[in-house]
């Protein structure tokens, strides 16, 4: 039996429709099999991972904060005697790490305020408490921690500051921050994942962490640097080196070099509700040890990026004088 010429078109057609969809299929499996190797830090689609207060209600505290920070009586105690009263205690704690880096649960943390001068945020009129500017706390582990010149970089600071200039956080100017600095602001986070590639969103401010490679030899000194990113179980790890010296590490403008090293490990917790995210830093030119604190962060569902998440500079300007930081300009784009 012999077959026609149209027959062979058909069954070669048939032949490789089929072909094609097994690679399909394979493709597809592969797909899902890198995508559940992938742990889901950014779920549901369209929530972002908040670090400030979700409009203005609070999200459950046990849902993200850490139980030795929210239930430690020395915080307690630390917050009472910054004049919070009893019954606020947990509240003030919530919203004090909207844009506060918190201490780790062992070892040296970062800078926070002087006692005698206690930080509020915009946040406090939740409990009742205006704000009030950051003035660094010079007598504690974390200040005694500093090289001199980085000491003197923050005592200047709080003179400024003590004076009514140069009150604001850097974020709040609309600067880039650098690495841990980025982890204080309140915009939400967002994750974009692929298996080669980790893209972190948060207010305008875009970090790419590539996945299990190498740091280059030399990587170019830039405001975030250079991230390459692994995952240790349900643990995202980022080792970031190579950034410029433009940025400080906190929002009391901790100075810091180009020799400083950051790793940061991001983890999701109590069934998706809570981002838990704690870093270290070394930098032997600006601290006598390496540090270390935590940033966490609760679920913001139904919170897609929209135009006010890139809106920073407009309105901004120094209008009445204080000496705030000038918004950062280009004379040229870079595109």
């Amino acid at each position: 039996m012999s077959v026609s010429s149209q027959s062979k078109v058909q069954i070669a057609a048939a032949l490789t429709a089929a072909f094609c969809g097994a690679l399909l299929v394979l493709a597809s499996q592969h797909a899902a099999a890198q995508s559940a190797a992938i742990p889901p830090l950014m779920l549901p689609y369209g929530s972002g991972w908040s670090g400030g207060i979700g409009g203005r209600t609070l999200a459950p505290p046990e849902s993200y904060l850490p139980p030795d920070y929210l239930n430690s009586p020395e915080q307690l105690q630390a917050a009472i005697a910054r004049g919070v009263p009893a019954d606020k205690v947990k509240a003030y704690l919530q919203i004090r790490e909207s844009n506060q880096l918190l201490p780790p649960e062992s070892g040296i943390g970062p800078i926070t305020d002087d006692p005698a001068h206690p930080f509020f945020n915009n946040g406090m009129r939740e409990i009742g408490k205006p704000s009030t500017v950051r003035i660094a706390g010079l007598d504690s582990e974390a200040a005694r921690n500093l090289k001199p010149w980085a000491l003197e970089v923050v005592k200047k600071q709080n003179a400024l500051a003590l004076a009514g200039k140069n009150v604001e956080a850097r974020h709040a100017r609309c600067w880039e921050l650098g690495v841990p600095g980025i982890l204080e602001v309140p915009q939400p986070l967002y994750f974009i994942q692929t298996p080669d590639e980790v893209v972190m969103y948060n207010g305008w401010r875009v970090r790419h962490v590539y996945m299990n490679v190498p740091h280059s030899k030399n990587p170019p000194l830039t405001w975030y640097g250079e991230s390459v990113g692994r995952y240790e179980g349900d643990t995202l790890v980022v080792d970031t080196i190579g950034q410029n010296d433009k940025s400080a590490v906190d929002a009391y403008r901790t100075p810091h070099t180009t020799k400083i090293h950051v790793v940061e490990r991001y983890r999701v917790i109590n069934g998706g509700k809570g981002l838990d995210t704690s870093f270290t830093v070394d930098d032997p030119d600006a601290f006598y040890k390496p540090w270390g604190g935590r940033r966490p962060r609760f679920l913001l569902p139904n919170r897609p990026l929209n135009d006010m998440d890139q809106i920073c500079a407009a309105g901004n300007e120094d209008h009445f004088d204080l000496g705030l930081d000038p918004v950062p300009q280009e004379a040229t784009p870079d595109f």
